[in-house]
C-alpha cells in the first residue's frame, strides 16, 4: 500500500487512531450519533462503517514504534486492520517490527558521522553504521532539491489482492465517490486469491549494497509501441527463417535467434531494449557457429543403428552436394569426393556394422569435409548474419521515431529530461528509476478464465496465471512509485508479459530454457547458508528474491529490476547467479564478477550455476575456475537435479519441474571479506546438496527430443548436442587444477 491509498482508507473511516486511543485526526464523530464514546487508555479503537461504531482492539503499539511513525489504520476493502508509517508510507497488514521496517540510507556506515558510543548498546548497529531516528530521516529530503530514493524494506502482505484499476472492468477505482462507498458497504468482499503453492519469497530483504546512482534515460514503455515492437520482431524471425531456408537448404538452428538476441545484447550500445541497432562487430559469433554446425545437414542425437546409418548416409551426400554447387578450390573438391565415395562404399559392403561403427564414420568424415563445407559456406552465412542484423537496425529506428512522436503528442519532451543529482554514498540497491515521465496509457481489458489472469489490448491478449498475476501486483506495490493508484498496472502488465512472449519466440516450448530457475529449496538454502538475498538474472516473471537483475530495465523496473546486470555494480553482497546459457554472455558475466570483487573490499561473494560442458568447456567456465578468487567448486550430476520451468507463469502445475539432462556446475567466487562472511564449509555445502535432492513433481525436458548438434547455449530443459562419441558427449571428469580450491562432484 503507499500514501495514496492511507489517504483513503482515512477517508473511509474518517480518523487514525494511535494506541493511547486518541485520534491524530481530532475526537472522532460516527454519523450515526453526536454523543462522545468513552475511551479507554492504552487500547487501540477503530471505526466501523457497516456497524456505525467503534471497535476495540486490544493490540497495543509500544511507544517506540508510535515515535518511529506506525499507527494502526482500518481497511474497509479488506475489512481488517493494518500498520501505517506516517515517515516512510509503509503499509503492513502484521505488527511492525521495530528496526526491521527502516528507511536505509547508508548501510555501511561510511557516509554517517560518528556517534558517541559507537559499537556500544544499541546507538550501533555495525560496520560504523549509526541508527537514525525516523524524524531525522524524514527531514534529509525537506532542504534538498534532491529527492533521494526511498530503500524501503516491505513485508509482503499475507493475503495480496487483485489490484483495482480504473481501466479494470467491473472495477472500482480505490477513489471511488462516497455514493459507490455506500453501495460498497452491504456488498460482501470476495475473498483473496490466495495460490496454493508459492515459488518466491519477497519478504527477504536485500543485503545488495551499491553507490546511489542517478536515473535512468529509458523511454517509458507503452502498449502501443511494444504492439509494434513484437510486430517487427516476429517479422524479422521470418527473414530469418528465410534466408537460412533460401541460402543454405536449412531450417533455423531451434533457439539460434534467441541466443542471437543475447549475445548481441553484450556489445550492443543502441536505444531499443530488444533488438540490437549499434554492435561491433556485425557478423554475430553466436548466429555465425550456430548455422554452421547445422550445414551441411542438422545432426540429431540417435538412439538406433539404423537411425545412425541413415546419419551418415545423409550427411556424406549433402556434403558432395553443397561442394559441387558452390565455388570451391580443385583441392577441396578432391578431398570431400574422395571421403565421401569411400564412405558410401564402406556403407555398401559392410551391413554388420554397429551404432558405435557408424557414428565413428560420421565423426572421421566430419573431420575430413568439415573445412572445406566451411569454407564454401562462409561468405554466404556471413550474409545471413550481417542482413539480419541490418534489417533489425533499421526496425530499431522506425520503433524509436514511432515512440518519440507518441510522448510528443502527450507533451512530453525526451531531450530535456534532467536527472537528479546524487549523492555519492552507499545505499541498498533500489529498482531502476525514469527520468522521462510515463504517458497516460490506453485501456487494456482484464478478465479470468479460471485460474489464468486474461489481458487484451487492441485484440492481442497476453496470459498469465492467478498465482504469478498477484506475484506482479505485489512487485509493482513495492517498486513502483510514479503509479499509486494502479491506474498504468494493466497496460503495463501487458507490456511485460509481451515483451518476454516476443523474446521468447513462438514455437512449442521455445525459448523458456531462457528462463529456467533454480528450485525452490535451493533458493532456500542459498538463503539460509550463504546469506544470497539477490538473482543476478531473472525477471519478474520467474524472480524468488524481490530484488533482481534482467533484460529489460525500462519495464522491469516497475516490478523490482535494477536493471541488466552487466551495468550493475554492487560494492557488497550475496549473489545468485544463474544466466541464459549463452556462450558470450557467460564470458562477459565472469568478467564482470572478477571486476567487481578485485575493486571491493567489502563482503562480496557470488554463487554461480552453468553447465557442466566439457568438451571442449566454454570461455567462462575455464575463466572461473582459474580464477583467484574461486573458493569452492562442485557438480550436480545430470537428470540428478531438476529446474523450474521457464514458462512457470502460464504452465500447469505437474509441468513446473524437469530433470537437468546435463551437469550443472556450482561454483564460488568470493573476495577474502566475502569468504570470511560465508565461507562454503562442508555443512553448508551439505545443506545446499540436501535441498537438490528435494524434488517436485518432475516431467521430461520441455524441449525436443532430437537437440541440435552444437546446442550447448540451451538452458537446462534443452540438450547441448547430438554428441558424436559413444562416451556420452561432454567429458566431465576433465582435470583441474589440484592447487586451485576444492572441487567436489556430488
Amino acid at each position: 500500500m503507499t500514501s495514496e491509498n492511507y489517504r483513503t482508507v482515512k477517508g473511509d473511516v474518517g480518523m487514525v487512531m494511535s494506541p493511547t486511543g486518541s485520534s491524530t485526526q481530532g475526537s472522532p464523530l460516527t454519523p450515526s450519533t453526536s454523543k462522545p464514546i468513552q475511551e479507554l487508555p492504552g487500547v487501540n479503537y477503530y471505526f466501523n462503517n457497516n456497524k456505525k461504531s467503534k471497535t476495540k482492539c486490544l493490540i497495543i503499539l509500544s511507544d517506540e514504534l508510535i515515535q518511529a511513525g506506525w499507527a494502526k489504520c482500518w481497511s474497509k476493502r479488506e475489512n481488517r486492520p493494518y500498520y501505517f508509517n506516517r515517515f516512510t508510507n509503509q503499509s503492513l497488514w502484521e505488527m511492525p517490527v521495530l528496526g526491521q521496517h527502516d528507511v536505509i540510507s547508508d548501510p555501511l556506515g561510511l557516509n554517517a558521522a560518528p556517534a558517541s558510543g559507537e559499537g556500544a548498546g544499541d546507538g550501533s548497529l555495525g560496520n560504523g553504521q549509526r541508527k537514525r531516528g525516523p524524524s531525522e530521516e524524514a527531514s534529509q529530503g525537506g532542504p534538498n532539491s534532491f529527492k533521494r530514493p526511498k530503500v524501503e524494506i516491505p513485508v509482503t502482505p499475507t493475503t495480496p489482492t487483485i489490484p483495482i484499476s480504473p481501466n479494470t472492468p467491473g472495477a472500482k477505482p480505490w477513489n471511488s465517490s462516497s455514493e459507490d462507498k455506500q453501495g460498497q458497504a452491504t456488498t460482501p468482499v470476495p475473498a483473496p486469491y490466495r495460490p496454493s503453492v508459492v515459488y518466491w519469497d519477497l519478504d527477504v530483504q536485500t543485503n545488495a549494497v551499491i553507490k546511489e546512482r542517478t536515473t535512468f534515460d529509458y523511454l517509458p514503455p507503452h502498449p502501443e509501441i511494444e504492439l509494434q515492437r513484437a510486430q517487427l520482431t516476429t517479422k524479422l524471425r521470418q527473414h530469418y527463417h528465410e534466408l537460412c531456408s533460401q541460402r543454405e537448404g536449412i531450417e533455423p538452428p531451434r533457439e539460434s535467434f534467441n541466443r542471437w538476441l543475447l549475445e548481441r545484447k553484450v556489445v550492443d550500445k543502441g536505444v531499443d531494449p530488444l533488438l540490437p541497432s549499434e554492435c561491433d562487430p556485425v557478423i554475430s559469433p553466436s548466429m555465425f557457429r550456430e548455422v554452421m554446425n547445422d550445414i551441411p545437414i542438422r545432426l540429431s542425437r540417435i538412439k538406433y543403428k539404423e537411425e545412425a546409418r541413415k546419419l551418415l548416409f545423409k550427411y556424406a551426400e549433402a556434403a558432395k552436394k553443397m561442394i559441387d554447387s558452390r565455388n570451391a578450390t580443385p583441392d577441396s573438391r578432391k578431398v570431400v569426393k574422395w571421403n565421401v565415395e569411400d564412405t558410401m562404399n564402406w556403407l555398401r559392403r559392410d551391413h554388420s556394422a554397429s551404432k558405435e561403427d557408424y557414428m565413428d564414420r560420421l565423426d572421421h568424415l566430419r573431420k575430413q569435409c568439415g573445412p572445406h563445407v566451411t569454407a564454401v559456406a562462409k561468405d554466404s552465412v556471413e550474409g545471413i548474419c550481417s542482413k539480419i542484423y541490418h534489417i533489425s537496425t533499421e526496425y530499431v529506428r522506425r520503433i524509436r521515431q514511432a515512440h518519440l512522436n507518441l510522448l510528443k503528442e502527450c507533451n512530453i519532451t525526451v531531450d530535456g529530461a534532467e536527472s537528479p543529482e546524487v549523492q555519492d554514498r552507499l545505499v541498498y540497491c533500489y529498482p531502476v528509476r525514469l527520468s522521462i515521465p510515463s504517458p497516460p496509457q490506453p485501456r487494456v481489458e482484464l478478465h479470468f478464465e479460471n485460474d489464468i489472469a486474461c489481458l487484451r489490448y487492441k485484440g492481442e491478449m497476453v496470459k498469465v496465471n492467478r498465482g504469478h498475476f498477484n506475484k506482479l501486483e505485489l512487485l509493482y506495490r513495492y517498486s513502483c512509485i510514479d503509479d499509486p493508484r494502479f491506474e498504468k498496472f494493466l497496460s503495463r502488465v501487458w507490456c511485460l508479459i509481451k515483451r518476454y512472449q516476443v523474446m521468447f519466440g513462438s514455437g512449442v516450448n521455445e525459448g523458456t530454457g531462457l528462463q529456467g530457475a533454480l528450485p525452490v529449496p535451493v533458493f532456500e538454502a542459498l538463503n539460509k547458508q550463504f546469506g544470497v538475498s539477490f538473482e543476478c538474472f531473472a525477471s519478474p516473471l520467474n524472480c524468488y528474491f524481490k530484488q533482481f537483475c534482467s533484460a529489460f530495465p525500462d519495464i522491469d523496473g516497475f516490478f523490482g529490476s535494477r536493471g541488466p546486470f552487466l551495468s550493475f555494480s554492487p560494492v557488497s553482497g550475496s549473489f545468485e547467479a544463474n544466466p541464459p546459457f549463452c556462450e558470450e554472455l557467460m564470458d562477459a558475466m565472469v568478467m564482470h564478477f572478477e571486476e567487481l570483487l578485485e575493486r571491493s573490499s567489502e563482503p562480496l561473494s557470488f554463487i554461480i550455476f552453468v553447465p557442466e560442458w566439457r568438451d571442449p568447456p566454454t570461455p567462462a567456465l575455464t575463466r572461473m575456475e582459474a580464477s583467484r578468487f574461486r573458493r569452492h567448486q562442485m557438480t550436480v550430476p545430470a537428470f540428478e537435479h531438476e529446474y523450474r520451468s521457464g514458462s512457470q507463469h502460464i504452465c500447469k502445475r505437474e509441468e513446473m519441474y524437469y530433470k537437468a539432462i546435463h551437469g550443472t556446475a556450482v561454483l564460488f567466487l568470493q573476495n577474502d571479506a566475502g569468504f570470511a562472511k560465508w565461507e562454503p564449509t562442508t555443512e553448508r555445502i551439505q545443506e545446499l546438496l540436501v535441498a537438490y535432492k528435494i524434488s517436485g513433481r518432475t516431467l521430461s525436458s520441455p524441449g525436443p527430443s532430437c537437440a541440435v548438434a552444437g546446442d550447448r547455449d540451451f538452458k537446462p530443459g534443452h540438450e547441448r548436442s547430438a554428441s558424436l562419441d559413444t562416451s556420452g558427449g561432454r567429458d566431465s571428469s576433465s582435470p583441474v587444477d589440484k592447487s586451485a580450491p576444492e572441487m567436489a562432484n556430488v
